[in-house]
Formats: C-alpha cells, sequence, structure tokens
C-alpha cells in the first residue's frame, strides 16, 4: 500500500512539473518571434535545466564525479528559478487578459510587439537571475536569533545557554563550507548544550560519508551534551544508519525518549510526527507517556521536529518547546502558506505558560536558496527563576 501510495504521489509531483514547465517553457517561446535557431538553442537549453537533477541522481549511481554534481546543482537552481518563472508567468498572462478588453499598448507601439515580447523575456530572466543571487546569499550568510526566556522553576544553575539550529539538511547541496560556518557560529558563543531540531541530515546518507561531514559535527563543543531528534528526512532515508552515523559522530538522537542533563534540566526527544508513514514498526509515544515519570517542578524541554498538535505541549506543562521543519516556507511567498498551516510556523510565542520557538532552518531542501528568510541559529539564554517576573528578558 505505501509502494502504491508513493507512486501515485510521484505521479502526480511529475505530472505537475511537467505542466508547470510547459507553460514557462511557450511563454518563453514568443520572446524569439519567427527565428527558428534561437527557438532550437532555447528548447535544448531548457530540456537541460528542466531534467538536469534527474539526470544527475541517475548518473551519481553509475559515476561519481563533477558531471552529476554540477547537473543536480544546475537542476536544483531551476527549481527555484521555476518557482519565479511561474510567477512572471501568471502577472503577464493577467495582463494580457486586462489588454484583451483594454487596450494599454497606444497604436502606434503594437507594431514593435516583437521587441516588446524580447525584452520581456530578457528582464524576466535578470529579474529571475537576481533573486536567486539574493537567494544564495541568504542561504549561505546565517544570522544569530537571541532569545532570553525564565523558566518558573529550579535547575542546580541559574543559566543555560542553548544553540538551537534545525534542518540543516547535510548532504548533496549542505557540505562541508557551511557546515564548517554552523560547527564555528556555535563554538564561538560557546553554549551550554547544543540542541538540533531534526532533518540534520537529508535523506541520502552517501555524500555525508564521502565527505567526513560527521567528522566536522564532532567539533561542536557543548559541557552539557549535543543532541538531536530525527526528522522526517532521517526517517525517509533510513532511521537507523542516520542514527547511527550521528551517534558514531557524538551527537546522540533522542527517540521518543527523556534524558535529564547534569544540571538537572529533563529533555524530551520525540520521534517524528510523520515517522510511521516511513517506518511500519514504529508508534511514536504520546508526551503524557515521555513526561510520566519526570518530577514537574524541574524544568522541561521538548524536541519535536514538527511543531503540530502544540496543546499537547500545552497540556502537559512542557516549559519549552524547539522544532522546525517550515522552513518559514523557504521561497517567499510560500512562507504565508506555512503561517497558515502552522499555529506558530517561525520565530518564538508563548501560549498559556509554555514557550515555543521555530527555527526557520540552517541549510534548505531542493532549490540552495532562501527567499522568506536567512539562515539562521538560536541562542536561547534561560533563567531558572521560580519567583522571578514572568517575562521574556531578551
Amino acid at each position: 500500500m505505501k509502494i502504491r501510495t508513493f507512486i501515485i504521489f510521484l505521479t502526480i509531483v511529475l505530472l505537475a512539473y511537467f505542466i508547470v514547465n510547459y507553460y514557462i517553457f511557450i511563454h518563453g517561446l514568443k520572446a524569439f518571434g519567427a527565428n527558428q535557431t534561437a527557438k532550437l538553442i532555447y528548447t535544448i537549453l531548457f530540456v537541460i535545466l528542466v531534467s538536469a537533477y534527474f539526470l544527475g541522481r541517475i548518473i551519481e549511481r553509475i559515476s561519481i564525479g563533477v558531471v552529476p554534481q554540477a547537473l543536480e546543482w544546475l537542476g536544483a537552481y531551476w527549481f527555484g528559478a521555476m518557482v519565479y518563472f511561474l510567477l512572471i508567468v501568471i502577472i503577464i498572462d493577467i495582463f494580457g487578459v486586462i489588454y484583451h478588453f483594454i487596450p494599454l499598448i497606444p497604436n502606434d507601439l503594437r507594431q514593435y510587439l516583437q521587441q516588446l515580447n524580447l525584452i520581456t523575456g530578457i528582464v524576466t530572466v535578470t529579474v529571475v537571475a537576481i533573486i536567486l543571487v539574493i537567494g544564495r546569499w541568504n542561504a549561505t550568510h546565517p544570522q544569530i536569533k537571541t532569545v532570553g526566556i525564565d523558566i518558573h522553576k529550579k535547575a542546580k544553575a541559574e543559566t543555560m545557554t542553548i544553540a538551537f539550529a534545525s534542518d540543516i539538511h547535510l548532504g548533496s547541496f549542505v557540505g562541508q563550507r557551511q557546515l564548517r560556518q554552523l560547527v564555528e557560529l556555535i563554538n564561538a558563543n560557546q553554549p551550554d548544550v547544543i540542541l538540533f531540531g531534526g532533518d540534520l541530515l537529508d535523506e541520502d546518507l552517501a555524500p555525508v560519508i564521502r565527505h567526513n561531514l560527521g567528522g566536522c559535527l564532532a567539533e561542536l563543543k557543548a559541557p552539557l551534551g549535543k543532541f538531536t531528534v530525527p526528522g522526517n528526512h532521517e526517517f525517509i532515508g533510513g532511521i537507523e544508519k542516520a542514527t547511527q552515523y550521528l551517534e558514531n559522530h557524538g551527537i546522540k538522537v533522542l527517540r521518543d525518549e527523556a534524558l535529564q542533563l547534569a544540571n538537572g534540566v529533563w529533555i524530551i526527544g520525540r520521534d517524528d510526527y510523520d515517522s510511521k508513514r516511513y517506518s511500519s514498526d514504529v508508534q511514536r509515544l504520546t508526551l503524557k507517556y515521555l513526561i510520566d515519570k519526570i518530577n514537574p517542578e524541574q524544568p522541561i524541554i521538548v524536541l519535536d521536529h514538527q511543531p503540530l498538535n502544540l496543546s499537547e505541549s500545552i497540556a502537559s506543562r512542557i516549559d519549552l518547546q524547539l522544532s522546525g521543519h517550515t522552513h518559514n516556507g523557504q521561497l517567499w511567498p510560500l512562507n504565508y502558506l506555512t503561517a497558515k498551516v502552522y499555529q506558530v510556523s517561525h520565530g518564538y510565542k508563548k501560549i498559556d505558560g509554555t514557550h515555543f520557538i521555530v527555527s526557520s532552518g540552517f541549510g534548505t531542501w531542493g532549490p540552495p536558496i532562501r527567499l522568506a528568510s536567512r539562515s539562521e541559529v538560536y541562542l536561547i539564554k534561560l533563567r531558572f527563576q521560580p519567583d522571578f517576573g514572568d517575562e521574556q528578558y531578551i
């Protein structure tokens, strides 16, 4: 049943991909008028762009090298470009419908319609190219977001600093350079504990092993430990392999388990909300079950990849929940969609005594660009003050 569902889903996605690209393609043809040579070159280039990622993945299974890697990167950038070409083409078509009823182009300019089509094409390509450059800058220039939170419970220390990052997606597109950025950024802030909100790895573990990204991860330093929960991508790629690799490189994977730090703070790590979709032998435990033997007077932090069913954490009197998954849409205007889907799709929010932080992530998935937000790492400064005022202090 799962294979059948996957085939149906894949068919729908590929069909939609073909339709969108054909829609963009036929509009692009208009820029070349009757110039058959230009049309042929355009067609060949367009087919290469549309098929590049898939060709790269196929060739990669036969031979690893520069060619498949270049094709995958080209295809990944095209995924992002396609979104904005589509938006621009839709706007052009809306303008065309309006023009059908209200002629907006003066009669003396209509004879230059072909030249206008060419200019429109050049401007469109330029705009999309600029968008890709900005998006890549956003993805490769991470920012630190500092949040201070008072927890009205007692711990063995008065404060604790957490470095929190999510959705790194280590693999083909997030490699040694970006991971090195992350490690240096976190270590420079000297956190007490490092927490990851899932999707630390992309689904394909091969490039992670090939480039020894685990060796870089092992350089992270935190006296109270380094922990993660599995995201949907770890389950897609094989949860056992992902868990073993991360733990071999110093990252403890919390799978529906609770662990008490040396300072008395509890960390609860949950299996991903969609884990059962990818592994039939996984049954995600309830939060109520996980906290059953924990003293509620002690600070409790929950790591849960997807920020769903927030009422469960609120009802369980969880002090802080850290999540990711949403990427804040990653590409504008998809951030408006995630804002509708999730109660907290990005950033900090306090609901009935429980603090929530949802990170837009450090890495990228699909297009290696960000247009809805920048790559980010949270520095969370907790103060354990049983009698302190109810304030977020930074």
